[in-house]
């Protein structure tokens, strides 16, 4: 009877064990997944990743790269360039959301504010440091006047003169980077109001230090998930005027921070950039692991920046040059500047023929996104890109010399930002320890239930077999006596 008990009830136990966990095995990543879209969702009532969303508690940098140019005088007489870079020059980011306002639609709209340090630790070099570079103000605006009449052009070549501004600028990194005082500038602003991007000291960041990127205008996902953090207005535009086509003006994306969840390797990084003017979009790449955490790692195409004959959805982003170069004039007053990879990366091969001293490579010049498949999140990020000018000879404007055509690099500069610390360790037990720790679990449940199972088999079979021996006994006994 006792074995009986003990069979019933291990083969029942093993029964439920082994149902539960199957079960599990089905509804523990649906409660999963159900986790995380609770948690993603922008709402204040999620306390840590609204925070997290708010203030990017993440440490962020800047890299600066500039190209020193050490032949000014022969550029002017008509050789090819040779520049040295000089840097890292590193800035701590800071970004903080501000005027954020949510909408019945369930999108909320924000400033996004970003100021700069900078980090002497971290730097090759102090803002102190002096270097050589191309005048923007005087070899970019020959290149604007180059269709005006010739009268126009020895016109605006006298005013460079009393101004004394000349085709190179030597100058601190400080200054290049944060505004100088310029009596030309000044004269600009007084008397052509709005020619020039900034209204104070004229400088390569100097409109990006204490400024905002816009009025983004994103998704909460509290609507849909696969529409979390993509941008549903930015400025109150919900498509662009810059370019030539309607592809080519289209807002796609996210604000660039963080993207939908529950990737796959054929999902794709769409993000709009203001500071490019334009909508860019990334690739995957590979699988890989950090700090135990799986990430996919999302890179540029070679089509990115790839010129209209090359690849024809890019048209819009014409007149273009060369492969690898955007033309980003039609944001930039008009001034002749292109956005490329360092050091002319995944660009047309030409470029590096007409400037000496470039040496690309992907570890050091590609961009790249490490981001968490599940939850959309970046893991690590370095975003590289630089700032170059197109300048030549002008008739008329005798600052420009003999300059021979060229499209020539200024500064690179990363911006790059991983999470660590305390994130990275809730991130990873959120995450990765406890699904794991679930699928255990599951799994406990089935092999202690078929174990169980088992158990209940071998005591029925154990209990059957003294009992049939018995009755053997018994039946030889009778046979004796007969």
């Amino acid at each position: 009877m006792n074995t009986s008990k003990i069979t019933i009830g291990l083969f029942v136990a093993g029964t439920l064990m082994v149902v539960f966990g199957t079960i599990l095995v089905f509804v523990g990543p649906i409660i999963i997944d159900d986790q995380i879209v609770k948690n993603l969702v922008i709402d204040p009532k999620n306390e840590m990743t609204y925070s997290m969303w708010k203030d990017v508690p993440v440490p962020f940098f800047m890299s600066v790269y500039f190209f020193n140019v050490l032949n000014p005088a022969e550029v002017l007489a008509g050789e090819k360039p040779m520049v040295e870079q000089r840097g890292p020059y590193v800035y701590r980011k800071r970004i903080q959301k501000q005027n954020i306002t949510f909408h019945p639609n369930d999108t909320v709209s924000y400033l996004e504010y970003r100021r700069y340090f900078f980090e002497p630790s971290m730097s090759v070099g102090n803002e102190s440091d002096v270097v050589t570079i191309p005048n923007m103000l005087v070899l970019g605006a020959a290149v604007m006047m180059e269709n005006m009449p010739y009268a126009v052009r020895l016109m605006v070549s006298a005013t460079f003169k009393t101004f004394k501004e000349g085709p190179f600028l030597t100058k601190s990194v400080g200054e290049l980077m944060w505004g100088y005082d310029s009596k030309l500038v000044d004269f600009l602003n007084k008397w052509l109001p709005g020619m020039l991007p900034s209204t104070g000291k004229f400088g390569l960041f100097s409109e990006f230090n204490n400024s905002n990127t816009g009025l983004f205008t994103i998704h909460t996902g509290k609507d849909n998930i696969h529409l979390i953090h993509k941008v549903d207005s930015w400025n109150g535009l919900t498509k662009l005027t810059n370019w030539r086509t309607p592809q080519c003006n289209m807002i796609n994306g996210t604000a660039g921070q963080m993207w939908p969840p529950f990737m796959t390797k054929q999902s794709t990084l769409p993000f709009y950039s203001p500071d490019a003017c334009r909508s860019l979009e990334l690739i995957y790449q590979r699988e890989g692991i950090m700090a135990g955490i799986p990430l996919y790692r999302y890179v540029a195409p070679k089509t990115m920046f790839a010129n209209g004959s090359d690849y024809a959805p890019n048209e819009g982003f014409c007149p273009c040059r060369q492969s690898g170069l955007l033309n980003v004039s039609s944001c930039r007053s008009n001034a002749p500047m292109f956005i490329s990879h360092p050091h002319f990366y995944n660009a047309d091969p030409v470029l590096l023929d007409y400037v000496l001293g470039l040496h690309p490579t992907e570890d050091q010049h590609g961009l790249f996104i490490d981001i968490h498949p599940m939850t959309g999140v970046p893991l690590n990020v370095s975003i590289r890109l630089q700032l170059n000018l197109y300048m030549k000879s002008v008739s008329g404007v005798g600052e420009t010399g003999k300059i021979s055509e060229v499209v020539m690099p200024m500064i690179w500069f990363e911006e790059s930002g991983y999470i660590d610390g305390e994130i990275l360790t809730t991130f990873h037990t959120n995450l990765v320890v406890l699904p794991m720790v679930m699928e255990y679990v599951q799994y406990c449940f089935i092999g202690l239930g078929l174990a169980s199972i088992l158990a209940a088999l071998l005591v029925y079979h154990s209990g059957k077999a003294p009992a049939a021996y018995k009755q053997t006994d018994t039946l030889n006994g009778e046979t004796a006596k007969i």
